[in-house]
């Protein structure tokens, strides 16, 4: 895993010129042991997905602990809120992609769960959702439902895919970063996927590459607080290209992180994307990382 700041930075299989590149080494690139070892992993998570996916499909409600408390925390949580212990009880909601549910995170929410973030939900959005401005304005309310239920004025988010689109949306154009305090996407077409070609329904069309909502997404955002940071891999399957998946806004608090060797379905449950995570949401810029084409789960 890599932190990219640039806008024009992409990973070393993307640069080459096309004058250089042989239909020999791009045989040899999708044949490393990293992009193997990776296609393999979302290969099991896939089946697992398919099996605990009935599990997901309603809505948990939030629960709260008051029995985790800073100081009663593990001595690696205490270290991971050190430089800030309130941090562990701000609220943290997990979004999940298109044609998915919460069941996604069933690792993530386990980890961060352990890691001592107090307070840990999911929600699932309409599967009829057919515009991202439609499902935006829906997370908005949820938000402030939770805001209420803790007594918190914001809380964290967590996007993976069409998640961290809609989160977005929210908070850079509905006003949502104000109750928002950060905002983590993971595996999000920031902007915009080829593959929305192939299907021609209507919130697949807005995924598409210079569409009327990702143009919306374009435009100046003076305002907007909450910081974003974009987690993106270069063996994504369903966002391409690969930069697609960065988050490139003159106006935004943003950071991207690239990781190497990890699918679509695998990302919210990679070990490194994990700690990537809860080392932001902790008030972190950035977090220790696996080796590049680690593609182990968390434990």
């Amino acid at each position: 895993m890599r932190e990219t700041s640039r806008p024009d930075a992409s990973p070393a299989s993307h640069t080459g010129s096309s004058s250089t590149a042989t239909p020999l080494g791009g045989l040899r690139a999708l044949c490393s042991p990293a992009t193997l070892t990776g296609g393999l992993t979302e290969l099991a998570w896939v089946g697992a997905h398919v099996l605990t996916y009935p599990l997901g499909t309603w809505s948990a409600a939030l629960h709260l602990d008051p029995r985790r408390r800073p100081g009663q925390q593990s001595a690696a949580a205490r270290a991971l809120f050190a430089a800030d212990p309130l941090a562990a009880r701000i609220p943290v909601l997990l979004v999940h992609g298109l044609v998915d549910n919460r069941s996604v995170f069933t690792v993530m929410q386990r980890s961060l769960r352990r890691r001592g973030f107090a307070h840990v939900c999911t929600w699932n959005y309409s599967p009829l959702l057919t515009d991202v401005a439609r499902g935006a304005d829906d997370l908005g309310r949820h938000i402030e439902r939770i805001c209420q239920q803790t007594g918190y004025d914001s809380v964290h988010v967590v996007g993976h895919s069409l998640g961290g689109l809609i989160a977005r949306y929210h908070v850079q154009r509905q006003g949502g970063d104000r109750h928002v305090a950060s905002l983590v996407t993971v595996g999000t077409p920031h902007q915009g996927s080829v593959l929305a070609h192939v299907v021609p329904a209507p919130l697949i069309r807005q995924l598409r590459p210079g569409s009327a909502r990702l143009q919306e997404l374009t435009e100046p955002a003076p305002d907007c607080r909450t910081p974003i940071t974009a987690i993106y891999s270069d063996l994504d399957q369903m966002v391409l290209p690969t930069r697609s998946g960065r988050c490139d806004h003159p106006d935004l608090d943003a950071r991207n992180v690239l990781v190497r060797g990890v699918g679509h379905l695998s990302l919210p449950r990679h070990r490194a994307v994990v700690d990537e995570v809860a080392a932001t949401l902790a008030g972190h810029r950035s977090a220790p990382c696996l080796p590049v084409g680690d593609t182990s789960a968390v434990a």
